[in-house]
């Protein structure tokens, strides 16, 4: 698979709003995953183990009401897609709406590394 193949797959999972897919079927074992600048707590995780548990808890922690996906922007090993997310984060009750990009790069078929960025609220 190419990174366009990679991306369009990530996109179509994500806009039926199955967002476990891809981590089974495009994430590498060596994922590396950073929040912004990967340096508050939890925004550097590495492995696929980290990435699970980081999916896990982001959904102990949001409840998705919905999510706008765009087409990818793929230039050679690399794509990024925007995310706008409407959640509320369940141990506040405080609902809000995020709009992020996700850049992701990819190796022989698989996604080696994801970086995320928006704006952090609070």
């Amino acid at each position: 698979m190419d990174t366009k193949d990679v991306a369009n797959k990530l996109v179509a999972w994500c806009k039926q709003g199955d967002f476990e897919k891809p981590y089974q079927e495009l994430y590498s074992q060596d994922i590396v995953s950073i929040e912004n600048d990967g340096k508050s707590e939890g925004g550097l995780v590495e492995g696929f183990e980290g990435i699970q548990q980081k999916g896990e808890w982001w959904k102990d922690n949001f409840e998705v009401h919905s999510t706008t996906v765009s087409e990818p922007i793929v230039a050679e090993n690399w794509f990024s897609v925007k995310f706008e997310m409407d959640t509320t984060h369940k141990p506040s009750g405080m609902r809000s709406t995020t709009s992020e990009i996700a850049v992701y790069q990819v190796k022989e078929g698989k996604i080696v590394k994801e970086q995320f960025f928006y704006d952090e609220k609070g």
